[in-house]
């Protein structure tokens, strides 16, 4: 039901955002033993702009190189391959999308790098893949984009309601009986993305009830709740303790393990830099 719900989200005349070359490539290494640093490196360097982000990167403080890094393989070297992945990815995919009508880009894009971050701490976890958690939380509200382009008053409407971490995901479903999990998951479907993630964009709303069940799709629920509680500056503890602790029991994650991890994360503040 909220699958072909969701499909009112994807009109004949709605110009879709272009999977980018570079990301399409990036995905598809996931998998592939393959895919070294130097691959990476070479496959980035197809973006000059992109290039030039990653070299300021990993130029920055928060890296602290011993000398200049002038070279995407010395700056592959210097980020490692997963980081050197990840952010390339989210740089490529925020492009990817139009501004959205009531939804501020830089406020918008924090809370999608934020989720990220806590689906890799969340996967790590449960024992499941962190690249391709990484993604999904990266992605998950990207259908929130799409959704404005055709209902902007009623999205903007819903994230004024919000009082509760976790909590766009009910608003989303009684007024438009979809969420933006069942948009993203959409976009992804036609964006050929791996079936596993798709189907975790789709249980992500509401992931014990999902069949079958799927670990990444409650991931990428409590990583989209711990956002929200993030950005409304309320204890992390709220969600852990709280309505989640059933699905942090289900990925037998301990809460204290958790907080203890959310409070050492660093802050994506560098990270968000490149998506500008």
């Amino acid at each position: 039901m909220s699958a072909q719900a969701a499909r009112r989200f994807f009109p004949f005349n709605l110009v879709l955002p272009n999977m980018p070359g570079v990301a399409a490539q990036l995905v598809k290494s996931f998998n592939d033993d393959r895919v070294g640093l130097g691959e990476l490196a070479e496959l980035i360097g197809q973006d000059p702009a992109l290039s030039a982000k990653v070299l300021r990167l990993a130029n920055s403080a928060r890296y602290s190189p011993l000398r200049s890094v002038s070279s995407l393989r010395e700056a592959a070297a210097s980020l490692g391959m997963t980081m050197l992945r990840n952010l390339s990815l989210a740089t490529s995919l925020s492009g990817a999308f139009p501004r959205a009508a009531g939804l501020d880009p830089d406020r918008f894009w924090r809370h999608a790098m934020t989720s990220a971050q806590h689906a890799v701490l969340l996967s790590r976890g449960a024992l499941l893949d962190a690249d391709t958690a990484y993604l999904g939380g990266l992605m998950l509200r990207t259908g929130q984009l799409l959704m404005a382009q055709i209902d902007k008053a009623g999205v903007a409407e819903v994230e004024q309601s919000l009082t509760t971490a976790g909590g766009r995901f009910a608003a989303e479903q009684a007024r438009w009986q979809c969420s933006h999990a069942d948009v993203t998951a959409e976009l992804a479907r036609r964006w050929q993305f791996p079936d596993t993630l798709v189907a975790a964009f789709q249980a992500s709303a509401a992931p014990l009830q999902a069949q079958p069940y799927t670990g990444l799709g409650t991931v990428l629920h409590l990583a989209e709740a711990l956002a929200d509680a993030a950005e409304m500056e309320r204890d992390p503890a709220e969600v852990v303790q709280g309505h989640c602790a059933e699905l942090l029991a289900r990925l037998r994650i301990k809460p204290e393990w958790l907080l203890a991890q959310l409070a050492e994360a660093a802050s994506p503040d560098e990270e968000l830099a490149l998506m500008r």
